[in-house]
């Protein structure tokens, strides 16, 4: 029995069994075909246990619903995203459920073009038809051909790679996970990268450590290969490698919305003028960093479907958000995670500044990161909040966000859960800690 409870808002994800089975995907491979009316569909995935006969199911249904498949094989959701945008196919389909643990798995939807496909903009009408079960019969059967984008991929993304004579040592970690079906596109620079790999056995699939740089107790053993090696840069890569993270060669981590304003820097070197977008969570560092290289900043709310959107509305290029995502006008508005880590490469090569030197000069303000916090009546804490705070500048692009001249702080609900996410930010360590707690003590109250 299908549990409905696996359709998200960005995605379908479940523990793979009870929840999303081989007669779920079948079925959601069908549903596809009939509400989106389409005839070819590119299918990615992952390397969990599951993936080989969720894939084999899912096509299924997409054959059987008179769809034809074109195997892409095992590659990252970005990979997926290339090929969405590249690809003469109505759906590119990516079987994984990122940096969840080995039991789960799922699938995420993009139109053509790598346009997301989210609750509101099909998955609420796919579920309803995965539940239902009734799918009107086909008068043909579809068929399978199998295309590998890696080559194009490596070779694309390779290009933007401009380090000159200087030399650099990395560190790597791809957890056993997907970032590994990344690396080669290291390997074109092997006159200019030595590089010291983290868990990169992919016959021993997320069998390291959670595959999830957001949680910065997963970098510990990297920050300590990076001192180790003498590395200049420390990558971490999530499950689906479709975020990243990154430690300066101190062994430090960096924030990741200071990542935004850094790759911005060189964005703006080849596209003066242009529009990017950060993740309203963000520091006024990033806001700062962009202006100051002449570019358009605008805010943008939590969320990829949202972001890829306004990107395009907004004509931008290049986006950034809190949680290592990062968007390329190159990869259709999509996420590219190698593309940031050979940007920052440039910017280092370009300058001639350490990685840490580069990001100290954006660490002017004291930033809280997110916070959680179990809330039952979050709309009473939303008003409690605009009321309390109602001399300051007040935005609700998501959630409610309050701007004074020395600190800010925003605060959204969770689509999914009962909690209220916090970040704040201060001109001082001090005004931050008082304000943050001053923020808590309302939320929690």
């Amino acid at each position: 029995m299908t549990d409905p409870k696996i359709f998200k808002a960005y995605d379908i994800r479940g523990v793979y069994g009870p929840e999303i089975d081989d007669d779920t995907a079948y079925r959601i491979g069908r549903a596809l075909i009939v509400h989106f009316q389409a005839k070819k569909i590119a299918v990615g995935r992952d390397v969990r246990a599951s993936s080989p006969a969720l894939f084999e199911a899912f096509t299924k249904g997409v054959m059987d619903q008179g769809g034809d498949v074109v195997d892409l094989g095992v590659i990252t959701t970005p990979m997926v995203h290339f090929a969405a945008g590249r690809l003469e196919v109505d759906l590119a389909i990516a079987i994984t459920a990122s940096h969840n643990p080995p039991e789960y798995n799922g699938v995420k939807v993009d139109l053509k073009g790598a346009i997301p496909v989210g609750e509101k903009t099909g998955l609420s009408d796919i579920r309803d038809l995965v539940m239902a079960g009734n799918f009107p019969e086909s008068a043909t059967h579809g068929t399978m051909t199998e295309e590998d984008i890696r080559p194009a991929y490596y070779s694309f993304f390779a290009s933007f790679g401009k380090f000159g004579s200087r030399r650099f040592t990395l560190a790597i970690d791809t957890a056993n996970a997907m970032g590994i079906v990344e690396l080669p596109i290291y390997d074109a620079f092997k006159e200019n990268l030595t590089i010291h790999n983290l868990y990169n056995d992919l016959s021993r699939p997320f069998s390291a450590h959670e595959a999830n740089p957001l949680k910065t107790e997963t970098l510990d053993e990297l920050c300590a290969l990076v001192k180790e090696k003498g590395a200049d840069m420390g990558i971490a890569y999530d499950g689906d490698a479709d975020r990243i993270g990154f430690v300066d060669e101190t062994g430090r981590i960096i924030p990741m919305d200071l990542i935004t304003g850094l790759v911005a820097e060189i964005v703006l070197e080849k596209n003066p003028g242009a529009t990017i977008l950060y993740d309203l969570r963000s520091s006024r560092a990033v806001k700062e960093a962009i202006e100051a290289k002449g570019g358009k900043a605008i805010e943008c709310r939590v969320g990829h479907a949202f972001i890829k959107r306004q990107m395009r509305d907004d004509g931008a290029i290049f986006a950034g958000e809190l949680s290592g995502h990062y968007y390329f006008v190159e990869n259709s508005y999509a996420e590219a995670s190698t593309l940031v880590a050979l940007h920052l490469l440039n910017l280092m090569a370009e300058t001639g500044k350490t990685l840490s030197e580069l990001v100290n000069e954006l660490r002017r303000y004291s930033h809280s990161g997110e916070i959680n916090s179990e809330v039952e009546d979050k709309d009473a804490v939303l008003i409690a909040l605009r009321e309390k705070y109602a001399d300051g500048k007040i935005h609700e692009l998501d959630g409610v966000k309050v701007e004074y001249s020395d600190w800010w702080f925003n605060v959204r609900p969770s689509n999914t859960e009962p909690l209220l996410r916090l970040i704040c930010e201060a001109n001082t360590p001090e005004l931050m800690a008082e304000k943050r707690d001053e923020l808590l003590a309302i939320i929690r109250g």
